[in-house]
């Protein structure tokens, strides 16, 4: 189930014996000699001048209180950038040493770092490691070993499943967006499958069922490869802090997610006719942030977070969900991580990757069941405000103490995904995790897009004057006013990032503007009315809705005409 794979069984059968080192031997391996270390080297993502790394090196041998490891290039790759060790070159030799947090290397553990560099012409693996000046078995790399079926079966994964695949279209949606006015110009992007409810997996009402989804997208695929995004999101007590998006199933109702909702999905997905598919599934959105920042003695504390937490349902439900689809070899988990205005805080930052990662151990899964991670689903954060930056100062105030940056480490969604990353990976989520954002309804184009920085007269007029983002504040997530179609799908845009995706489908309502009674349900938030004066989650601000909305993922046609009207990139 990982996309980082040690093969260390191989790499003792192949490599004992091969050299003169003198081998470990691992107690529980029946005296078989062990190589004293294994280094995993992959490049995550590749441009015509560039790429990034993510490398994880394995001790078997005696534990080290520090440690350092070398390389050299046959090519000109230079190193231009790094994470998680100190990174230095001296021609083509490379050497990569510990930071102070993760000097401690035991026997058997892992540590991972990455980083960014630069080529031409080929970018070829390095032939040979050494650890603290002991050659190391490279795994998946020149003269390395094959690494070991995976034990829930032979895996067809990918580092980054977009690379070198199109996307699965709705048809479904493809025809309520191609019937808008104009429409015809976005019909044929590819969007989530939202399963927002147990019926949804059979479909109802003449709607499309997994199934039917999955043979579609066959038919799509032709020879090709091909991606299906499904959305999981159906956790007891779900929401926990927007009523709009409630679900089906009560904060006890733990069971009847794990027997009714997670396995039927597993068994559609696991049926061997749609193994040629590359599935992935944005695990539980607005769940997991929701323990961290509304619960407890925090102003924005609701007492259904506080339940959920009590209980340890979204913990458990994820957990399930990140064990049994990640035992289907072609699925390919991201765990929905918020966005930069929910979790960029630093009381939210750690604290939030830390109970990610709870989750991904609960319920018998493991960090490897995760392939990555999503943000920005369903929102509207700016992918990047250019007009400023976290670093800058005016009038004698950082960027930071503006009201609407408001203290926050990040200014927008592609700075703070890429951190985020970089934090998962610190706390020992695999080195080669990718990062997903929505990019469906951030675009913030139109008349109203700012073409500079604010004036420089105080730090507010700076940053409100320059910011793409136009919402009255961070907190605003329902059906927002002035909003547009963001960065259109694509595959591995820049480092960390394994693709810009629509994974909210443009023209799906956030939530009622009143309330409307329905059978999925889904209650009424006041987040979704324009006449509501806020709460503590937005510093008690107009919600900035647009009118007339209907329930939440039901058509609704004046915003998507709205999301068209002030694309950015604008639509031709």
């Amino acid at each position: 189930m990982s996309r980082t794979r040690t093969a260390l069984l191989a790499a003792m059968a192949l490599v004992a014996g091969a050299t003169g080192t003198a081998f470990a031997v691992d107690p529980g391996s029946a005296g078989i000699a062990a190589v004293p270390c294994t280094v995993d080297y992959k490049i995550q993502n590749q441009w015509s001048t560039g790429f990034t790394a993510a490398v994880t090196v394995t001790n078997n041998s005696a534990a080290k209180s520090s440690w350092s490891l070398k390389w050299s290039y046959a090519g000109n790759q230079k190193v231009t950038s790094g994470w998680n060790a100190k990174l230095s070159q001296s021609g083509a030799a490379v050497t990569a040493a510990n930071e102070t947090y993760n000097a401690q290397l035991a026997t058997g553990g892992s540590v991972s770092f990455g980083f960014q560099g630069s080529y031409s012409g080929s970018n070829a693996i390095p032939a040979a490691f050494t650890l603290d000046g002991v050659t190391c078995n490279v795994d998946g790399g020149p003269g390395g070993p094959t690494d070991p079926p995976d034990p829930g079966g032979p895996s067809n994964r990918v580092n980054n499943p977009y690379e070198g695949a199109k996307v699965y279209v709705n048809p479904e949606w493809s025809a309520k967006a191609a019937a808008e006015p104009g429409g015809t110009r976005v019909s044929s992007q590819p969007t989530g499958v939202w399963l927002d409810r147990i019926a949804a997996i059979n479909g109802s009402s003449g709607t499309m069922g997994l199934r039917a989804h999955l043979d579609e997208a066959l038919r799509q695929k032709g020879s090709s490869e091909l991606v299906v995004q499904l959305v999981i999101y159906n956790l007891p007590g779900r929401d926990c802090a927007a009523l709009a998006s409630n679900g089906e199933l009560g904060p006890t109702e733990i069971d009847r997610y794990k027997t009714e909702y997670i396995d039927p999905i597993k068994a559609i997905l696991a049926d061997s006719k749609y193994s040629s598919l590359r599935i992935v599934t944005t695990v539980e959105i607005d769940s997991l942030p929701n323990l961290v920042t509304n619960t407890g003695s925090r102003p924005t504390a609701t007492p259904q977070c506080d339940v959920m937490k009590a209980n340890g349902n979204y913990v458990k439900g994820v957990g399930y969900a990140l064990n049994k689809l990640g035992d289907v070899p072609n699925v390919y988990n991201y765990v929905d991580a918020g966005h930069h205005g929910w979790i960029g805080w630093d009381d939210n930052f750690g604290a939030s990757a830390t109970l990610f990662k709870e989750a991904a151990s609960a319920e018998g899964a493991t960090v490897n069941d995760v392939h990555g991670f999503i943000t920005n689903t369903a929102n509207y954060s700016a992918l990047k405000e250019n007009n400023f930056t976290i670093n800058d100062n005016v009038a004698g105030k950082s960027v930071r103490e503006s009201k609407w940056v408001d203290w926050n480490r990040y200014t927008d969604e592609q700075s703070f995904a890429q951190a985020f990353r970089n934090q998962l990976v610190s706390i020992g989520f695999p080195s080669g995790i990718g990062m997903l954002i929505d990019t469906s309804r951030n675009g913030w184009g139109g008349t109203a897009r700012p073409s500079g920085p604010g004036a420089q007269t105080s730090v507010d007029t700076y940053v409100d004057g320059g910011r793409y983002d136009r919402r009255i504040h961070l907190g605003n997530w329902c059906n927002q006013s002035g909003a547009g179609l963001g960065e259109r799908p694509q595959a591995a845009p820049a480092a960390g990032i394994d693709a810009y995706v629509w994974m909210k489908p443009p023209g799906e309502s956030d939530g009622s503007s009143k309330a409307i009674p329905n059978d999925e349900g889904k209650g009424f938030d006041r987040m979704c009315d324009p006449t509501y004066t806020g709460n503590p989650r937005n510093n008690n601000n107009m919600s900035g809705a647009l009118p007339d909305a209907p329930v939440s993922g039901h058509w609704f046609s004046a915003q998507f005409r709205q999301l068209m009207q002030n694309a950015y990139p604008p639509l031709s």
